[in-house]
C-alpha cells in the first residue's frame, strides 16, 4: 500500500499501511509440544485421544454397583466384600460382581460391572473376621476383606466418564493462537506430541547516532548511553520474535547501509532502526531505507513519535521482502511507535490474529495537556489496592495518574508506567476525572 507522505497520517492509516504490506506469516516448523510455549500455532490441534480415555475414578475409594448401596445409611450400612484392587496406571482384569467392591485409586479405570465410586470417608474397613477398622481411614495399606458403606450412591457418582472432557478427533486449538501453559497442557494431555507452529521471525535492531554509546562505556563530552538498542530488542523478544543486534551505526549513510545489508544477507524478516528518521542534516535513515528498498510511510499524527518511517526491502536470497521500520531516536517515542506500528506488524508476521492490545476504560486523576491535532499516548500508573488490584471508580473505570514527566526523553516515567492512556487528536487539554481509553503494557 502506497501512501502519500506530504501530510501527517492518522494512526489507523499508518498501521493499515504497515499491515497491508505484509504478504503473510513466516514459514512454519514442527516442534515438540513441550517446547512450544509462547509459539504461535500454524495448524489446528486435534485430540489424538479422548479425555478421559476411559471411565475413571474421581477420588480414592471403592468401585461399586450403585444398586448394592441403595439401602445404605449411617444406621444401617451395606456390607460389601472387597475382591479387587485397582491402583492408578493399571486396569482391572475382572468385573465386579453383585455384593462386591474393588478398592480404587483416583484416576484409575473403573472396572467393568461398577457404575459408581464410594469415597473412602464413607466406608469402614472390615478384616477377615468381620472386625471393623477406623472409619474414614485413607485407602492405603492392606486390602480389607470387606467394607461397610454408610451412604447410598447414584450411578455415575465420582466417575469421570470417558470423553467427558474431550473426544478423540475434536479440534482443541485454532491457528493464530499464542500458546500459553494451559494450551501446552491441553495438547499434551490429548496425546499430541508435536505441533506445527510459525517459526520465530528474525528481527534486526540497529541504533544510530554519533553520540550513542554502549551502556557502561565512557560517554566523553557529548555521548549518551544506548537505551534504544537494548530496549527495542527486549520489545522484539516480548513480541515472540528473535532479536538480532546490529549494534550502533554512525550518522553516516554507508555505515547504516552496510549494517542493513548484512542483516538482509543473514535472512532478517524485519529491520528496526532507531534515530535518524527526522529531517536534520545528519538524519540518514530515510535515505538508507530508500536505498535498500522503498519507503511507504513517513510522518504520523501521534505524540510522541511523529517522525516514523516504514518500507520494505528485497532480500538477496529472494522470498518475501523484509519489513523496515525507522523509529525516532528519543527512547519514549521509539517505544510508543513500536507499540503502535511495529508490534502489530510483528504479530502478523508471526502468524497471530490478535494484532492490537485490548482497550480498557480509565479515568484521569489529574489534568493532562498535549499538542493539537495529534493523538497522544500518555504514560500512566494505575492506582492499586494493597493486593495490587487496580482501583476503579463507580463506573468501573481504572483510576490512573501520570507516571512522571511526559517528554519523549523521560525514560524514568516510561519504566514506571504500567499503561498508556490514549488522548484523542481533538483534545488539547483534559481535566481530572475525564474518561480515557487505556492500553495495559504488561500483556505479552
Amino acid at each position: 500500500m502506497s501512501i502519500e507522505t506530504d501530510r501527517l497520517l492518522s494512526v489507523e492509516e499508518a498501521r493499515r499501511g504497515v499491515v497491508e504490506a505484509i504478504g503473510g506469516p513466516v514459514d512454519t516448523e514442527t516442534i515438540a509440544t513441550a517446547e512450544a510455549l509462547g509459539r504461535v500455532l500454524a495448524a489446528p490441534v486435534v485430540a489424538a485421544v479422548s479425555l478421559p480415555p476411559w471411565d475413571n475414578s474421581a477420588m480414592d475409594g471403592y468401585a461399586v454397583r450403585a444398586a448394592d448401596t441403595a439401602t445404605a445409611s449411617e444406621d444401617a450400612p451395606s456390607q460389601l466384600s472387597v475382591t479387587g484392587d485397582v491402583p492408578a496406571g493399571r486396569a482391572a482384569t475382572e468385573a465386579i460382581e453383585p455384593g462386591t467392591a474393588f478398592r480404587i485409586a483416583t484416576g484409575a479405570p473403573v472396572p467393568a460391572g461398577a457404575d459408581a465410586v464410594v469415597q473412602v470417608e464413607s466406608t469402614t474397613p472390615l478384616d477377615a473376621d468381620g472386625r471393623p477398622g477406623d472409619r474414614g481411614r485413607d485407602a492405603s495399606g492392606p486390602l480389607p476383606a470387606a467394607i461397610l458403606v454408610h451412604e447410598s450412591v447414584q450411578p455415575g457418582t465420582a466417575v469421570r466418564a470417558r470423553g467427558s472432557d474431550l473426544e478423540q478427533g475434536a479440534t482443541l486449538l485454532e491457528p493464530g493462537r499464542r500458546l500459553r501453559p494451559s494450551a501446552i497442557a491441553l495438547a499434551a494431555g490429548a496425546g499430541v506430541a508435536q505441533l506445527e507452529v510459525y517459526r520465530r521471525p528474525r528481527v534486526a535492531v540497529l541504533a544510530t547516532g554519533d553520540e550513542v554509546r554502549p551502556a557502561g562505556e565512557q560517554l566523553g563530552d557529548a555521548g549518551i548511553p544506548d537505551a534504544n538498542g537494548p530496549g527495542l530488542r527486549a520489545l522484539v523478544a516480548r513480541a515472540g520474535c528473535e532479536p538480532i543486534d546490529l549494534g550502533i551505526a554512525r550518522d553516516e549513510l554507508d555505515d547504516v547501509l552496510d549494517r542493513l545489508r548484512r542483516a538482509l544477507d543473514e535472512g532478517a524478516d524485519a529491520l528496526i532502526i532507531s534515530g535518524g528518521v527526522s529531517v536534520g542534516p545528519y538524519d540518514v535513515v530515510k535515505s538508507a531505507i530508500e536505498t535498500v528498498g522503498r519507503m511507504d510511510l513517513w510522518r504520523v499524527a501521534v505524540q510522541p513519535g511523529k517522525p516514523f518511517a516504514f518500507g520494505t526491502a528485497e532480500r538477496p536470497n529472494g522470498g518475501t521482502p523484509a519489513l523496515v521500520f525507522g523509529l525516532p531516536g528519543n527512547p519514549v517515542s521509539s517505544f510508543v511507535t513500536f507499540e503502535l506500528f511495529v508490534r502489530p506488524a510483528l504479530r502478523r508476521l508471526a502468524g497471530r490474529r490478535d494484532l492490537l492490545r485490548p482497550a480498557e476504560k480509565a479515568t484521569l486523576l489529574e489534568p493532562v495537556r498535549k499538542s493539537h491535532g495529534r493523538r497522544a499516548f500518555i504514560r500512566v500508573i494505575a492506582e492499586r489496592d494493597d493486593a495490587g488490584t487496580p482501583l476503579r471508580n463507580t463506573e468501573g473505570r481504572v483510576k490512573v495518574r501520570l507516571a512522571g514527566g511526559q517528554g519523549s526523553h523521560v525514560i524514568s516515567a516510561l519504566a514506571k508506567a504500567d499503561a498508556l492512556a490514549i488522548i484523542p487528536e481533538a483534545d488539547d487539554e483534559l481535566a481530572a476525572g475525564t474518561p480515557v481509553a487505556l492500553w495495559w503494557l504488561d500483556e505479552a
